[in-house]
């Protein structure tokens, strides 16, 4: 009885809804900072970017990227009401001035094409029904030269830890992405992997692209 209640609470990993939807948000903003910044390092910021959040949860990773292009404008976007909701409150200041929140699907991006410098999804491709659809759709709202990044705790899909517990999710090898992202027409890829299997890569549609060297 206990593991099915905390099993229906993790349900809430993939779409938050009501109480323990937000509970599972606060939990996630705090939980995945680390992982956030690592991924963050890995680029160099543009002080006037438009970025594009897919995913984007709590809205913790729009507050940072708020910080870092201060100049740009942050839209995140979630299948989630509840983190929609969430994500607004937690970035009130600059909501509708330089932060854009919304429902949206990966796989279905109500944007027009060439209007972001760079697209995140972090914690997030695990869910998406069609990930090859998903890229097409980032390759299109990227601006030539665009930057998208995806920044995943788990890589290993022989680890089920989560898979058997949370319905709809799964996990992709970091070299079926790389495949994945190639087919679609991006370059310059690169994968940074640490030290507990987290991994994030780093693609463009062409060189212009700049990115940090790994450390």
């Amino acid at each position: 009885m206990k593991t099915n209640f905390i099993n229906n609470i993790l349900q809430n990993t993939r779409r938050p809804e009501g109480f323990w939807g937000r509970i599972i948000l606060r939990a996630m903003n705090r939980g995945h900072a680390q992982l956030a910044e690592w991924g963050f390092s890995h680029v160099e910021w543009g002080k006037k970017w438009t970025v594009l959040d897919i995913g984007c949860g709590g809205g913790a990773n729009i507050a940072r990227m708020l910080d870092l292009c201060p100049q740009g404008i942050i839209h995140g976007m979630d299948v989630s009401e509840e983190s929609v909701a969430f994500a607004r409150r937690l970035n009130r200041k600059a909501l509708d001035r330089r932060c854009f929140i919304t429902p949206g699907r990966a796989e279905e991006l109500l944007y027009d094409a060439d209007t972001f410098d760079m697209v995140t999804a972090f914690e997030t491709i695990y869910f998406w029904t069609d990930p090859e659809k998903a890229f097409a759709e980032v390759y299109r709202v990227l601006k030539p030269g665009g930057q998208f990044m995806i920044c995943c705790e788990a890589g290993d899909p022989a680890d089920t830890r989560w898979t058997r517990r949370i319905e709809g999710m799964v996990i992709h090898p970091v070299r079926e992405i790389k495949n994945m992202l190639s087919q679609t027409g991006f370059s310059h890829i690169n994968i940074y992997k640490g030290d507990k299997g987290q991994f994030c890569i780093t693609a463009a549609e062409d060189e212009a692209a700049t990115f940090r060297p790994q450390l």
